[in-house]
């Protein structure tokens, strides 16, 4: 039987060799037909204590090792990516790339002269 496997983000890491991940998931309404967030918090098991709060990590259905602990923290390339994209977003990566960078420069133009134009 396969193993279930869940993608989340790091939400405690303060207990030695376990952290609490949050899995998020939309499901729609079975009346009102909208999309709703569900979550649920799930300890896994970090043997190296290599995960720290907000990484976005990739969880894996294992034998039960305490009480409420039967996953274990595995990474895969695809979680990596998401980070490095949430990441990409700021203001320095936008810099290094010379479209994101004209497009800024023309949307500053357009303020400072929307401005003058006030004035």
């Amino acid at each position: 039987m396969p193993r279930r496997v869940m993608e989340g983000k790091v939400v405690s890491d303060a207990m030695d060799k376990t952290v609490t991940v949050l899995v998020e998931r939309r499901t729609m309404h079975p009346i009102y037909k909208k999309y709703v967030k569900k979550s649920a918090k799930y300890a896994a098991h970090d043997e190296n204590n290599a995960f720290r709060t907000g990484d976005f990590v990739t969880i894996e259905e294992c034998r039960p090792i305490s009480k409420r602990k039967c996953w274990t923290v595995t990474t895969d390339p695809t979680s990596l990516k998401r980070e490095a994209q949430a990441d990409g977003n700021s203001a320095e990566t936008a810099a290094k790339s010379p479209a994101k960078a004209a497009l800024a420069a023309k949307s500053k133009a357009g303020a400072k002269k929307s401005k003058a134009s006030e004035k």
